[in-house]
């Protein structure tokens, strides 16, 4: 099996994969309140579970590594619950400009920033801009469950939703798949809250910032007690294949 993990590889076959023109994966998340059953660094390690299912499938057809997750983003809407990291945007920026700087650094030239948060969505949406032109390189920036046709894919193994929202049948459902000791099973009767949409709970029309304790009492969007470890496995795939597909077609650079 070819390794795909950054910090899994020697400096001298990082340098390989760099003249090779690897492509690298930047996973960003967060780490934050994800209701009562369901551990803190929910998106840190879907997000790097995702990229890593990802490179696995686009190794069979070119280089591709995965950087180390950014274990914290934009998270100040789950501040009021506790265990919650935040970053300022202005930090935000400087911590992914120097990132990426340290990847074209290594010599590579293809950065693929890879989003597992909600809340950082707003925030890469503006960065993609300026980074590419701070750093005079083609940085692209995507969402792990936002390409296109994923709602329908994700729709076919949920029940009471079509896509990720928070702490949810997804979330959980991933969670059970790949990180089920950090899934505390006593406590998921408690794990559901309003249904809400994705698009009023990160870019509503008329925008104004709420604290997530707003929206819902338990910090759960949506009903987790539908979760299941398949569902999960599903899901997973179905994330990894859809952004495979892309990137071993060239894009976003071809």
């Amino acid at each position: 099996m070819t390794e795909v993990l950054w910090n899994r590889m020697t400096a001298e076959e990082l340098r390989q994969k760099a003249v090779d023109d690897a492509i690298v994966l930047l996973p960003v998340a967060s780490t934050e309140q994800h209701g009562p059953h369901l551990a803190t660094g929910v998106d840190t390690f879907l997000g790097g579970e995702g990229c890593q299912r990802t490179a696995k499938i686009v190794a069979r057809n070119r280089p591709i590594v995965v950087a180390p997750v950014v274990w914290m983003g934009l998270a100040e809407h789950h501040v009021a619950f506790g265990g919650t990291f935040s970053l300022s945007l202005s930090t935000y920026h400087c911590l992914l400009k120097e990132l990426c700087g340290s990847i074209l650094q290594a010599g590579f030239k293809k950065i693929l920033i890879v989003n597992s948060h909600g809340g950082n969505v707003a925030a890469l949406n503006t960065l993609t801009t300026d980074l590419a032109r701070e750093l005079g390189a083609p940085i692209a920036t995507t969402t792990l469950y936002s390409l296109p046709h994923a709602s329908g894919a994700y729709a076919e193994s949920l029940e009471d939703q079509k896509t990720v929202r928070h702490a949810c049948e997804a979330e959980t459902s991933m969670m059970l798949a790949s990180f089920a000791d950090c899934v505390r099973g006593d406590r998921m009767v408690e794990a559901f809250g309003p249904m809400g949409t994705h698009e009023v709970s990160l870019a509503p029309p008329l925008n104004l910032w709420r604290s997530f304790k707003e929206l819902t009492p338990s910090g759960v969007l949506g009903d987790a007690r539908k979760a299941s470890a398949a569902k999960g496995e599903r899901l997973l795939d179905v994330a990894a294949e859809l952004l495979a597909a892309k990137l071993v077609a060239g894009e976003p650079w071809g």
